[in-house]
């Protein structure tokens, strides 16, 4: 209002809407094919001039009022254009492959690997490829097992290792019956996966308190049954197992136990390791050697095996072990184990209280005993310095002596050739170029 003060006002008359007026055709011509719209003026503008003309517009500013005349018809301004993003990498590289290819140049497809044909697996087929199987004596037996298997011999003769009390062959109740008996060497060796062979003889005792033979234990319900096994290792799944298995046997053993290993590994829970102990104990049958983790790794650390597995161990094992061993490799080696683990004290004082003290006491450092660690925990570092030194081997000295007593008995002493192996030693007497005797000691 401050603005316009003064000033006269326009006229707005022309502008006025008459329905009965013919539309403009200025504003609605569809001659060129395209809609005109009047423009917009800024806020404040208003053109005056001749009602025929058309007048272009000059920029106003805000506020400024033109006069002219009332009929005089303003030229709208183009509409602007609406303001479009230039299209993306992605999208320019989308739209030229929608288009279609040009002769020159064809079109690029992805490479497709072929299909592979399909082929049904056969039972007992693999993807990988299987090594043949080692057969029995196909090996040739490491240089010095047999001298270390007279080691550990001597080494567990006192038969004082858990295995020797808790084993599967000690625990089961030889006054029930053959039939009772057989199965509980099976349940003892059940239990006895990843659990210490004490605590299978306390669950064993304490099945054998609740009636452990195949009838009772299929009547006994899981919940009791597990409350009964709960201190071994997995025993929810040997719950589990133990049920299974109890009735398997009463369906089709006439709730006996199947009398072949390969027969028990058809059980659930029951494995090689166990199938071939249990054919051993009971049927004094050996077709396998079972083998537990302790002989794995022991057999792996003398490098008589080279393997990832017990399974390959055992199958190794068998590759070169006479047969006459098989029965008794498992409680004899099984026992060293659990003593150089174990009872490391026992172990050093047998080792050194053996005939062969400085060859026991490598042997049972080889498999795991800190020497120096454990004979100063025990005080045996005298003992055990002095066996390694040679000063307490009874071996060497005996044969020292029967050699002296040899030498004086043959004569003359030029004609006497020893051959030393260990301590083992041979002295052959020359009698002539063509006849030779020998001795060993």
């Amino acid at each position: 209002d401050k603005k316009l003060s003064g000033r006269p006002l326009p006229d707005f008359s022309a502008f006025a809407f008459d329905p009965a007026a013919p539309a403009d055709e200025s504003a609605t011509s569809t001659s060129t094919g395209k809609k005109r719209t009047r423009s917009a003026s800024k806020k404040g503008d208003v053109d005056d001039g001749a009602a025929d003309a058309v007048a272009k517009p000059s920029p106003a500013k805000k506020g400024d009022v033109d006069d002219g005349a009332a009929d005089t018809v303003a030229k709208p301004s183009p509409a602007k254009k609406a303001k479009t993003k230039s299209p993306t990498k992605a999208t320019a590289i989308a739209t030229a492959t929608a288009k279609s290819p040009s002769p020159s140049k064809a079109p690029r497809t992805p490479k497709r690997s072929p299909k592979k044909a399909f082929t049904k697996k056969t039972p007992g087929s693999s993807a990988r490829k299987r090594t043949p199987k080692i057969e029995p004596g196909s090996l040739t037996p490491p240089q010095d097992w047999e001298d270390i298997w007279s080691l550990v011999v001597e080494l567990r003769q006192d038969r004082s290792a858990p295995v020797d009390t808790d084993g599967g062959h000690e625990l089961p109740q030889r006054d029930r019956g053959e039939k009772v008996y057989r199965f509980q060497v099976l349940v003892a060796l059940m239990l006895s996966s990843q659990t210490k062979d004490a605590v299978v003889g306390n669950t064993m005792r304490s099945l054998q308190e609740h009636g452990l033979d195949v009838e009772n234990i299929h009547a006994t319900s899981a919940e009791d049954l597990n409350a009964l096994i709960n201190k071994v290792g997995f025993h929810n799944n040997k719950t589990k197992y133990l049920k299974q298995t109890c009735e398997i046997l009463l369906e089709k053993y006439d709730g006996d136990i199947p009398p072949t290993a390969a027969a028990m590994m058809e059980l659930p829970g029951v494995g090689p390791k166990m199938a071939y102990i249990v054919e051993s104990v009971v049927f004094q049958t050996c077709t396998g050697i079972g083998v537990d983790t302790h002989m794995h790794r022991m057999f792996n650390v003398l490098q008589w095996v080279n393997s990832k597995t017990p399974e390959k161990t055992r199958e190794q094992l068998e590759g070169w072990l006479p047969r006459d061993n098989w029965p008794v490799v498992n409680v004899l080696w099984v026992g060293i184990g659990q003593e150089t683990q174990q009872q490391k004290e026992k172990s050093i004082k047998k080792a050194i209280a053996s005939s062969r003290p400085a060859d026991s006491l490598r042997l049972i450092r080889k498999l795991g005993v800190d020497l120096t660690k454990e004979g100063k925990r025990y005080g045996l570092e005298e003992e055990i310095k002095a066996a390694l030194n040679g000063e307490n081997d009874k071996s060497s000295q005996l044969t020292d002596c029967i050699c002296i007593s040899v030498r004086n008995a043959l004569t003359p002493t030029s004609n006497l050739k020893a051959h030393s192996h260990k301590n083992a030693t041979m002295y052959m007497y020359v009698d002539s170029p063509q006849t030779t005797s020998g001795l060993v000691l």
